[in-house]
């Protein structure tokens, strides 16, 4: 690929963006890999159902049956307004327990499945045997790694909040500096699987995204768009993990880009 090409923001933020949709090709090439994936589900779905339910029940318990009902019209349009809130509340609800509920607890498998995408996609595979004990080592490392970032999200989210109460503007610097904190926290989050496993902590791995800004963008904007599909929150993180893991292969020469990738895919498994 040219170097043009490679510097083409439009290229470029296509690229990232279909990461996590080009998943799908490479699990259907890579059946194996499905097994990586059937915790991180069960544990996206169990967190999807309490999330849903905790925001329509609330909705339900709390405000929408302690609201007076009456024969007159607005009532009624009162009534639906509220319901339609609590739709939007849930759907909030359900992107950050996503974001930092299912990505914390799923985060030892997600791990496991970055590196078996990367054998894969690279054909080095990793002759160590599997050791429970490591895993669990391992797991607990990666969770307590994860509960730091999902904290230093939170936080910084919550000292965001006030500027909402500014007058004027306050509301839309908000909106903007929390979509820009959750694109780059996206970036940070999946990527972070494989570079955490090339030693490239939080100065590299900033360093890798701002270098890369429209790559990153695009992806960050794929998995946004991934969550924001009714149901497609159950598949959404091991998709973003797989494509993550992709784009660095991609930039490392590991793999040819696009629909070379699915082939090198392919003979890997012939093999």
């Amino acid at each position: 690929m040219s170097v043009a090409i490679q510097r083409n923001f439009v290229v470029n933020f296509s690229r990232g963006f279909f990461a996590p949709f080009r998943s799908v090709r490479i699990l259907r090439s890579n059946p194996r890999l499905i097994q990586y994936i059937l915790i991180p589900f069960l544990i996206n779905a169990i967190v999807f159902s309490a999330a849903v339910y905790l925001g329509l029940d609330f909705f339900s318990s709390t405000v929408v049956e302690n609201i007076p009902l009456g024969d007159a019209w607005y009532w009624a349009v009162l009534y639906w307004f509220l319901w339609v809130v609590a739709v939007l509340l849930t759907a909030v609800l359900v992107f950050f327990s996503f974001t930092v509920i299912g990505n914390l607890l799923a985060s030892p498998f997600n791990d496991l499945l970055s590196e078996r995408t990367e054998e894969v996609l690279s054909g080095d595979v990793n002759d160590e045997r599997f050791s429970a004990s490591r895993f669990l080592k391992d797991a607990l490392q990666t969770i307590l790694m994860e509960a730091k970032k999902m904290w230093l999200f939170v936080v910084v989210m919550l000292l965001i909040l006030p500027l909402n109460l500014l007058p004027g503007i306050g509301n839309s610097i908000y909106t903007l500096l929390a979509i820009s904190l959750t694109l780059f926290f996206l970036c940070f989050e999946y990527l972070g699987f494989v570079l955490v496993r090339k030693h490239q902590f939080f100065r590299e791995q900033k360093s890798y995204i701002f270098s890369r800004k429209f790559l990153m963008l695009g992806f960050s904007c794929g998995v946004m768009a991934l969550l924001a599909i009714p149901f497609f929150q159950l598949f959404c993180i091991p998709l973003a993990v797989i494509g993550a893991t992709r784009l660095w292969c991609e930039d490392e020469g590991l793999v040819k880009r696009d629909h070379d990738a699915v082939q090198v895919v392919s003979n890997q498994d012939r093999t």
